[in-house]
């Protein structure tokens, strides 16, 4: 990577904050769609780190984390470079919707394409414009429609740098997720970018507690790469547990769904989840657990099909110590909202 940083043409000299708009498309209705794009650059060089959100036009979180991080005035003492993308998926994010006007889902179509379809364009624009002028990524999702999920990191911990990018973030829980082809975290693997997902909340709503715990989290990310300056040894007392495992319980019919269950629970092998019940009660089924772990993403619709799926377990070698990362999380964000 050369000590230039052009994005779309426009140059960022060290010390300069940018904006750059990336057009995609032409609208039905003339104009360009465009991709916003806030490019700072410090005055010594370091990692550039891009931080993208809405690859996902409907999961919203990830936008609110980018829009109050590129309000802190700790930006000012950055060194290397960050690219901040708060909508990616600017289709969907007008459109209220996960996929493009095509239909695609944006992270199955990377690498992409500048001939291909609608989504293979855009893919292509912001791996060349976006990810290959980075040397580092975070990528900000939420679960999909009527799902929500713990606060959770989710990466290739087998490639170089990754893990340490990770277990920085400080999210209570770290999957070590294989890479999905045409997914983003593949392409940055492919080109050793080393790139983590960040998961919590639910699509198309604004959760405070997951939004706090992203920015927290990408700052921290920030700080550990040597783009921030380190912080002295704080209260925080969480430490990431990771899950190499993770299971799906689907529904073993159609029906309407009962449950407590709150994320971040305790779970035991055979425990109860739930119930499915027909609209009149005459019948009921209870959903058993197959595994012991931890409640990471669970459904909030109460109406079920045969095969949804509804609830999302994590196994770990130690659940206490997941258990206890899990309380001291939500302690800790808890005591950063009254400072």
């Amino acid at each position: 990577m050369t000590d230039e940083l052009i994005v779309e043409g426009v140059s960022v000299a060290p010390g300069q904050r940018r904006t750059v708009r990336i057009p995609v498309a032409q609208r039905l209705t003339a104009g360009d769609v465009e991709i916003p794009v806030e490019v700072i650059r410090g005055r010594a060089e370091g990692p550039r780190l891009f931080v993208c959100a809405a690859l996902h036009g409907d999961e919203l979180n990830g936008t609110e984390i980018v829009r109050r991080l590129l309000r802190m005035p700790l930006l000012r003492r950055l060194r290397g470079a960050l690219l901040a993308v708060p909508v990616v998926n600017v289709y969907g994010f007008v459109s209220q919707t996960r996929y493009l006007p095509d239909r695609r889902d944006l992270n199955r179509s990377f690498p992409g394409s500048a001939k291909g379809s609608l989504a293979a364009r855009l893919a292509n624009t912001f791996l060349t414009q976006i990810v290959e002028n980075a040397t580092h990524g975070v990528d900000l999702h939420t679960g999909s429609l009527h799902r929500t999920n713990l606060p959770q990191i989710r990466a290739n911990l087998s490639a170089p740098g990754v893990e340490e990018m990770a277990r920085a973030f400080g999210a209570p829980v770290i999957l070590d997720a294989g890479l999905r082809e045409g997914s983003l975290r593949m392409e940055a693997d492919v080109r050793k970018i080393p790139m983590i997902v960040y998961e919590a909340g639910e699509a198309l709503r604004f959760d405070e507690f997951s939004i706090r715990a992203g920015v927290r989290g990408v700052i921290s990310v920030m700080r550990q790469l040597g783009m921030l300056p380190a912080t002295r040894p704080s209260r925080r007392v969480s430490s990431s547990v990771i899950a190499h495992k993770s299971v799906w319980v689907r529904a073993p019919e159609t029906g309407i769904l009962t449950t407590r269950l709150k994320l971040g629970q305790a779970i035991e092998k055979r425990s109860v989840l739930g119930a499915i019940a027909d609209p009149i009660g005459v019948g009921e089924r209870l959903i058993r657990s197959p595994v012991d772990g931890v409640l990471i993403g669970r459904t909030h619709l109460p109406l079920a099909n045969e095969g949804d799926a509804l609830f999302h377990i994590a196994t770990f070698e130690k659940l206490a110590d997941v258990i206890e990362g899990v309380g001291a999380f939500r302690d800790e964000l808890e005591i950063d909202a009254l400072d």
